[in-house]
């Protein structure tokens, strides 16, 4: 029941050719789209949440939570330099694992990809709305920039930015990649300017207490800051539009990975040492949650005057230390880079309901193709519409957590594919092998539960109700409709909507629901 309905790689790689999308990317448009999806919230946002759980050892949750991506990222390039077709870890599980282990992942994946990217409209609204009042002098009302558990009514400007990113992926992939290069471009300048300004007023007494709560506290913020470097994985399922994916792929996902943990640490150090990153407590020393009513509170009583209190705290750093301009300039490069990573995990989001639907996992509908912009439109259009809810109405630092639980499941999901792939196919051609992977790939597993456990009590409840609701949606609807439980396999024919044909096994050859291969 839990290991049978196991998809042959030779299927899934047929699948792929049946309902292509076109191969436009590269390996410096995949390592830019890397970049652009990494390099975003958990700089320019999660700094103050992470800030507020573990003050200035932040910088040890920035490298714990790296070095759990990078061995991660050592899977992944593994697996999707071999199985080259959009799904992710999605179509990683269903070739090694079987049905319902792949449909978990896929289900884990939603809360990954379009929980995140609802976050990361919420962090571009505070920055839009702390550029525009301190610009020009404004002072917006919460009521419409905050949602009710921040203790506004509705965060507009972040459903109109899920909103926009929405229609700019109906209209394609290509153009998307193309606006993205010219984001990340903005972006690193903007963080290239802040440890340019920050980073020589540093003074190391802001780097103490450093852990004041703890290594509890560290962990804590790791798992938070997690969501800063999970974006690398979006690019594998990009992976039926590269060019060469068995050269590029590897490239791409790791060498955004690099970039963007060397970007990370320098920038924290910045903020730590020129403004400080320690904790604002309650009455009595209490510990504040981040993003709580009381944590907005007590920071009201302080006059915000604390990195952890600020919805732009890049930009508000640069305006504490004597440089409000720049402030002001990199407050508006992350609203011009913002959206791409949002576009980024949409991108992701949309591309994994399109193979769970070509797999008849999920209605037809989903796998639809635009006639002309060649896009999966109507899942596109309905994952924009769930993320502008989630934006306008959450907080980003519960959206970051609980969007976390299912990155962790997913990843820990292609580590064990990884191994088990080794015993079972051994054969099978691997551009990019994984390296000393019977150690790698157990360490990934590991810290994969660890930051899970290191999440809030919530998150973790959140997640297991999920994955309840998507057991019951499986047996209820999935598993009769799948086309690997039907016998069916899909071939390469020269309609790209026509039906899966039934493939009868050969006389002593393996059934469908075993491996084959």
């Amino acid at each position: 029941m839990i290991f049978d309905r196991v998809k042959p790689l030779s299927a899934i790689l047929a699948t792929a050719e049946k309902k292509s999308l076109h191969r436009t990317l590269g390996a410096f448009q995949l390592t830019m789209l890397g970049i652009g999806a990494v390099i975003g919230t958990g700089i320019f946002v999660l700094t103050a949440e992470a800030a507020q759980k573990a003050g200035p050892g932040m910088m040890v949750s920035f490298v714990i939570a790296g070095l759990v991506c990078a061995v991660a990222a050592l899977c992944y390039a593994e697996m999707a330099s071999m199985v080259p077709v959009s799904g992710s870890a999605y179509t990683y599980s269903y070739a090694v694992m079987g049905e319902l282990i792949a449909w978990m992942v896929g289900w884990a994946l939603i809360l990954e990809y379009a929980v995140a990217a609802g976050a990361v409209s919420v962090g571009w609204s505070g920055y839009m709305i702390g550029y525009v009042e301190a610009a020009f002098g404004l002072d917006i009302p919460d009521t419409l920039t905050l949602g009710p558990l921040d203790g506004g009514t509705i965060n507009l400007p972040a459903i109109v930015i899920a909103l926009l990113v929405t229609l700019l992926l109906v209209r394609g992939t290509k153009e998307s990649a193309s606006v993205n290069a010219v984001l990340v471009g903005i972006k690193i300048i903007a963080l290239v300017a802040f440890i340019v300004l920050a980073v020589p007023a540093m003074r190391m007494e802001q780097f103490d207490p450093f852990a004041p709560l703890g290594f509890g506290g560290i962990s804590a913020a790791a798992a938070s800051i997690f969501f800063a470097y999970v974006g690398f994985d979006a690019v594998s399922t990009a992976a039926e539009e590269t060019k060469n994916p068995q050269r590029n792929m590897p490239i791409g996902l790791i060498g955004s990975l690099a970039i963007c943990t060397i970007f990370y640490l320098l920038v924290a150090a910045g903020v730590i040492g020129t403004v400080g990153a320690q904790p604002v407590f309650g009455p009595g020393g209490v510990e504040l949650e981040p993003g709580s009513r009381e944590l907005s509170a007590q920071c009201g009583a302080i006059a915000d005057q604390a990195v952890v209190c600020s919805k732009e705290a890049l930009a508000w750093t640069l305006r504490e230390i004597g440089w409000p301009q720049m402030g002001n300039l990199v407050g508006l490069a992350a609203i011009l880079a913002l959206p791409s990573v949002i576009l980024m995990m949409m991108f992701g989001q949309t591309r994994i309901f399109f193979v769970m639907s070509r797999d008849g996992l999920l209605p037809a509908v989903f796998s639809k193709i635009h006639p002309k912009f060649n896009t999966p439109h109507v899942i596109t259009v309905i994952t924009g519409i769930a993320v502008a809810l989630f934006a306008g109405f959450f907080p980003v630092g519960q959206l970051a957590n609980i969007s976390n639980s299912g990155t962790l499941f997913a990843f820990g999901a292609v580590s064990i594919a990884v191994m088990m792939l080794r015993r079972t196919d051994p054969s099978r051609v691997r551009p990019f092998r994984t390296p000393a992977v019977f150690v790698i790939a157990p360490l990934s597993i590991l810290g994969c539960g660890y930051l899970f456990l290191s999440l809030d009590a919530r998150s973790q409840l959140l997640f297991l109700a999920w994955a309840a609701i998507g057991l019951v949606v499986y047996f209820a609807y999935s598993r009769t409709r799948s086309h690997v439980g039907r016998g069916l396999l899909e071939v390469h024919e020269d309609d790209a909507d026509a039906p899966p044909l039934p493939v009868p096994p050969l006389p002593g050859a393996p059934t469908q629901g075993n491996r084959q291969g």
